[in-house]
């Protein structure tokens, strides 16, 4: 399961609309509808490099296939929570499926990188539907009573489906023919079909549980300021006589109208974010540590694939095991340190969790020229697995310690949020980091050819060895500034989380 997809279950969900030989339907569509979500996320980072190749897609092309997605799911995700509570959770979840399962079957069949990247954008907006949907549907289906083992059941298929689905992604890429990474989109189409089949015939509507209106205005001002900041911190890659404007004005532009949406919030009827939350210190400490470390995480989570396969000439299912330590570690850890928390407080779990990550980060910054994926660095993402269990399950509690009881959805939706919206300004800015550091290595060397693509004609062995050292170096920058966050993340939860001894605690 994606691990910044957790969320708590509604405490003051008292109204069961689903019958109880229609809960199984409600389950495994969910299930369905999830794995679409998680895998695809994953398995796009390891097709970039043969993507980019079919489509003639450069490296901010690259950026935004990922960023489209990113930025309607992180500004929209917030209202498509909403949405269920004012039309029906069982409607707003459909219409996600639908939404994505479409634009899916657009992105298989997608003619040039742009077509691509404006339907990644719309497949955001039906994520943005469907993936609080499969949650809230749950939590709506089943009474208090059993309602806690059913989001079990879908967590702990979620996470089996996270970590074979980049797998069999990889083989298949790995084993076929070029075009094959359109079955990345195209396998949604009947997977979508069988979830909305079983929803919309066995799972009776349910009444909407609110009349509240919805945030159009701030779901509008949110996308487009964070698409604008994301824009500008990209157009840094690229070559000066090719920007239109400075990227320091989309920026500004970008940050003007994103401060509009937090002073919109702040007198809106019905907002998207309750801006009284963030008066509490936990509260802000634990979603800033969510945004530094989840900017870290999803850096090399993206830009490490591209790496491995185009520099190192790894194969797809090769690269596709490094993700394999991350879910593995998470299943078996994250309830223990989930109790390790509310014994002894989230400060330590937290500030130990980033600081192993940012330790895995740095190896893999000092150890790219050594190009030893199983020796070496394959054991440093052990590393990085560990930490990230300790920390998935003490960042979600410390929101909820730190929210009171009836703005718990609302909470866990902010955060969920700002790790979207982290990943986007991840892959922004950090983007721009390899084409730069990539470029001054590599020199006149190879005209042309850019970070983390495939060369299209062989070259001399002189300018390979320092295309493959300029990939090195780009990644080795990435990965030195995730490390340096992910300690930054470790200070802000030592200096912003409680900690507790298990005697005080009793």
């Amino acid at each position: 399961m994606d691990i910044s997809d957790t969320a708590p279950t509604p405490a003051n969900n008292s109204h069961v609309f689903c019958p109880p030989d229609a809960r199984r339907y409600v389950l495994i569509s969910a299930i369905l509808a999830s794995s679409m979500g998680f895998i695809d996320g994953s398995v796009v980072s390891l097709a970039m490099p043969v993507i980019r190749a079919d489509l003639g897609a450069s490296l901010v092309d690259a950026q935004w296939i990922s960023n489209g997605y990113m930025l309607f799911l992180s500004a929209l995700v917030l209202l498509g929570g909403a949405a269920g509570d004012v039309f029906g959770v069982r409607n707003i979840f459909a219409a996600g499926i639908i939404l994505f399962m479409v634009t899916s079957a657009a992105c298989a069949l997608a003619v040039d990188a742009e077509m691509l990247i404006i339907m990644r954008a719309a497949q955001g907006i039906g994520a943005a539907l469907m993936v609080p949907g499969s949650l809230a549907i749950i939590a709506k289906s089943y009474p208090n009573a059993t309602r806690g083992k059913a989001i079990g059941q879908w967590a702990a298929f979620s996470s089996l489906t996270t970590a074979m689905g980049p797998f069999v992604g990889g083989m298949v890429l790995s084993f076929g023919a070029e075009w094959m990474w359109r079955l990345i989109f195209a396998i949604n189409v009947p997977i979508g079909l069988v979830a909305l089949t079983m929803l919309l015939s066995k799972v009776p509507q349910d009444r909407p549980s609110s009349k509240r209106r919805l945030d159009i205005a701030g779901a509008m001002l949110a996308t487009v300021g964070l698409g604008l900041m994301a824009w500008g911190l990209t157009a840094f890659g690229l070559p000066a006589d090719v920007r239109a404007v400075s990227p320091w004005l989309w920026i500004a532009v970008g940050g003007a109208i994103f401060a509009g949406f937090i002073v919109w919030e702040k007198w809106a009827r019905a907002p998207m974010v309750k801006l009284e939350l963030f008066a509490s210190r936990a509260f802000t400490g634990a979603n800033l540590y969510t945004l530094i470390l989840f900017f870290a995480f999803n850096a090399v989570l993206f830009f490490l694939p591209m790496t491995v396969v185009s520099g190192w000439g790894a194969k797809e299912w090769e690269a596709s095991l490094l993700f394999l330590p991350l879910s593995l570690f998470i299943a078996g850890l994250s309830s223990y340190s989930g109790r390790l928390s509310d014994a002894i407080g989230p400060r330590w779990p937290l500030t130990v969790g980033a600081a192993i990550v940012g330790i895995s980060y740095a190896g893999l910054a000092l150890t790219m020229p050594l190009m030893m994926l199983w020796q070496v660095t394959f054991p440093i993402l052990l590393l990085k697995g560990l930490g990230m269990a300790i920390v998935v399950s003490p960042v979600s509690a410390a929101v909820m310690r730190a929210t009171p009881e009836e703005d718990t959805g609302l909470a866990s939706g902010i955060n969920n949020a700002l790790a979207r919206a982290a990943g986007l300004m991840a892959v922004a800015s950090l983007g721009a980091v390899a084409g730069v550091v990539f470029a001054n290595v590599l020199g006149t060397a190879a005209p042309g050819v850019e970070f983390g693509a495939y060369v299209a004609a062989p070259l001399d062995a002189g300018a390979e060895a320092l295309r493959v050292s300029a990939t090195n170096s780009a990644f080795a920058a990435i990965a030195a500034i995730a490390a340096a966050m992910c300690f930054v993340a470790a200070a802000v939860a030592w200096f912003t989380q409680p900690s507790w001894k298990r005697q005080e605690k009793a």
